[in-house]
Parts: structure tokens; sequence; C-alpha cells
């Protein structure tokens, strides 16, 4: 049996295509395509019908559940390395070098789930705003066992809304805070997380019996306090206990 396809120009311009299936040519008129039977018949055709499609495998395109956990873990731990690179050293000091250096992972991972520099340091500025959120809700949930109940006002509200740490930390801290603003993707995800550290201070002050104090006052006065006295060398915890005491005092007085 001679079996073979070729393919040339007739007397007329029209592709001719010839199928040879022992040795008598069929010739295949154009538009339509030749489609083989079980039985091999080659000359059949199924006019304006594609071809059937080649069967082919399926593959599951779920990751492995364990390749999955390790790249979830790995981008953790480049944003954890990110935010404590803004709290300890500024958001200038955020380069994919000094992230992977301080994550402990290639360089090319720094680049493989983050589009650039904005869009790791936005990531590390949610986690960097759910951290103060966390810390006075900290604040809350002592108050609420009335673990704090001997303990000032002003004293409680001050350690809810500042870092924890000395000078040096607290230096840190607002002086990245103050220059936030130069970067957007840091600015946006401060701004975001706001409400969730307002939300906390609220029911701190709910706690306290304080509703009448609006939270986002309470933060300004803390934060306030804090820059003035880093600005003027004083101690900061001092002046902001101080300051949030005569806000205290006027609202219980009102």
């Amino acid at each position: 049996m001679a079996y073979g396809v070729r393919v040339g120009i007739g007397a007329s311009p029209v592709v001719v295509l010839a199928v040879v299936l022992f040795d008598e040519p069929v010739t295949v008129p154009p538009g339509e395509l030749p489609v083989p039977t079980v039985a091999g018949a080659v000359g059949l055709h199924l006019r304006g019908r594609a071809p059937p499609p080649m069967p082919t495998e399926t593959v599951d395109p779920r990751p492995a559940p364990r390749r999955q956990a390790r790249g979830v873990a790995r981008r953790d731990a480049i944003v954890r390395a990110a935010a404590d690179l803004i709290l300890h050293e500024g958001p200038a000091a955020v380069t994919h070098r000094a992230v992977a250096s301080r994550a402990g992972v290639p360089l090319a991972a720094t680049t493989y789930y983050f589009t650039g520099l904005d869009d790791l340091i936005g990531a590390a500025g949610e986690v960097v705003v759910a951290g103060w959120a966390e810390h006075a809700r900290g604040a809350v949930e002592r108050a609420a066992r009335g673990g704090d109940r001997a303990r000032q006002d002003a004293h409680v509200l001050v350690d809810a809304v500042l870092p924890p740490g000395g000078e040096s930390e607290l230096r840190g801290f607002y002086e990245h805070l103050v220059g936030a603003g130069r970067y957007p993707a840091l600015a946006r995800a401060y701004g975001e997380g706001r409400q969730g550290l307002d939300d906390a201070v609220g029911q701190l002050l709910a706690v306290r019996g304080l509703d009448g104090v609006p939270p986002g006052l309470l933060v300004a006065v803390v934060d306030g306090a804090a820059v003035s006295a880093l600005s003027e060398g004083r101690d900061v915890r001092a002046l902001a206990v101080l300051l949030v005491g005569e806000l205290v005092d006027r609202s219980r007085a009102g």
C-alpha cells in the first residue's frame, strides 16, 4: 500500500490536495478537510468543520500545598524584613539587597513576589500599621481584665499609643513616621490602616470611661507630644503623659 500526500497547483488557480490511497489518487476539493476514519478511509470529508481535536493530557493547575506554603512563608519573611528596616532605619533603607539579607532569602525572591520596591514598601507598611493596632488592643485587654485599674488614665492611654522602647526606639519610630509621606505606597498603607488603630484606642477609652475623647484626638496629642519632646531634647513619655492628663481632666470635667 502506498500512502502519501502531495500539494500542487492545477490548471486553474486552485490548490489541489491529492491523497494517494492504494495507489488511487483522491482529489480533495478546496475548503474541505480530510478526516481519517476508524477504517482508515482517508477520502471522506466533512465540509465546513474543523478536524476533531487531538486528545491532550489534563494537567492540574493547582500548586502543591507544601510548595504553596513555602512560598507564603518566604513572602511573609520578606515583608517582615522590610517592615523592620522601615521601623529601625527608615523607608530609605529598604532596598532589594538589604531586605534579602535581613530575610535570609535569595536576592531574586524580593522581585519574584513584588512588582517593585513600592509594592514591597506598601506591603511592609500594612504590617507596621497592623502592629500599632495590635499593640493598642493589648492595652484594651489588660484594661478589660482590670490589670491597669490602679494606673492613671494618662499613663495607660500613652502606653497604648506610643511604641514600646526607650528614647532611641521612639526617635527612630517618629523619624520614619514623619518621612513616610515621601513614599506614597507607605503613606497610603498608613492611611488605610489607621482606622484599626483608632478603633482599638476607642475601645480603650470606653473601658476607662472616657467615651467623650475622640480616638483621633488622643493619638494626635500623643504624636504631637513625642515630636515636640524629641525636637526639644525632652522626655517623650513624660510630656505625653502630662498633655494627655490635661485632655482627660477636661473631658471628665465637661
